[in-house]
């Protein structure tokens, strides 16, 4: 189930519930405290019956730096509460994409809208996406986005924002195109751009390639933000699932990555509860 859906459907009610308790009426046990060897997010999407404020004050409670996936509306929530955003919804949805040339100058005119926001809110990402491949070639793709991409970048770079593109399953995302790392990597090339570089999700790429950190630590120079995610579910990121993911941080904290690492999982148990073993796992 896709962000969107999750919330517009009201499974996020359903999922974070936890029996009769209302949602934030148990406070986090005090700030953790941390390594400060990894930045911190959790991803607004995940919380959906949560209003902003209120996750944005378990967050800190947490010592997560950030609540993200926000939209323009939102942006300015998280600096009251001494956080920021570190990902900024961005001008196209996910099935509807970079990849065709028909949409570029729709996109580019929102971008160019967006990017000046984005600066101003002080979020450092802007998040896009490929879109549906439809009977696309790969190849016709890449070279699509590349196109695209060149249109905005000389605006990210001038204002110090990062366009980053997420690698989405097409499992779990039907018929997405970006869904291989080396087809994201083929268009980050492309562009050529250091404000331009991909959101690598752990999960979403678990399930399509596997070989998770052999493949962060071969591309990390074309990676920007970091989703986690059980494998299977995109549950809690604990024991009971098979990714380890103190190990996969410590991983990429050794390439000398210094961006976030956001958490996008479904809790099913106490979202608090779960959210606050996630950072105390990822906190290497």
């Amino acid at each position: 189930m896709d962000r969107r859906s999750f919330v517009a459907t009201g499974l996020a009610a359903a999922a974070l519930a936890g029996g009769s308790r209302p949602l934030g009426a148990q406070p986090a046990e005090g700030k953790a405290v941390l390594t400060g060897r990894v930045k911190h997010s959790v991803c607004r999407w995940c919380y959906g019956s949560m209003s902003v404020e209120d996750l944005c004050k378990q967050a800190a409670a947490m010592g997560i730096a950030s609540v993200e996936l926000l939209y323009e509306k939102e942006w300015g929530i998280p600096a009251q509460h001494g956080l920021t955003c570190a990902v900024a919804m961005g001008p196209n949805p996910i099935h509807r994409g970079w990849n065709r040339v028909e949409h570029h100058d729709e996109f580019v005119k929102e971008s160019e809208r967006l990017l000046p926001l984005v600066k101003a809110a002080g979020i450092p990402n802007m998040i896009v996406f490929s879109g549906n491949r439809a009977g696309q070639a790969d190849a016709e793709g890449v070279a699509n986005c590349v196109k695209g991409f060149r249109r905005i970048v000389p605006l990210a770079e001038q204002l110090g924002v990062t366009v980053i593109m997420e690698l989405l399953s097409s499992k779990d995302h039907r018929d997405y195109q970006c869904d291989r790392t080396a087809w994201g990597v083929e268009v980050v090339k492309g562009v050529g751009s250091d404000r331009f570089k991909l959101l690598y999700d752990i999960y979403h790429m678990q399930r399509m390639e596997g070989d998770v950190i052999a493949t962060i630590r071969e591309n990390i120079a074309h990676i920007g933000h970091f989703h986690t995610g059980g494998v299977p579910g995109r549950n809690e990121i604990d024991e009971t699932q098979e990714l380890n993911y103190a190990t996969i941080c410590k991983a990429i904290v050794e390439t000398g990555y210094t961006g976030f690492i956001g958490q996008e999982f479904i809790p099913r148990k106490d979202p608090m509860a779960s959210l606050r073993r996630a950072i105390e796992i990822c906190d290497v």
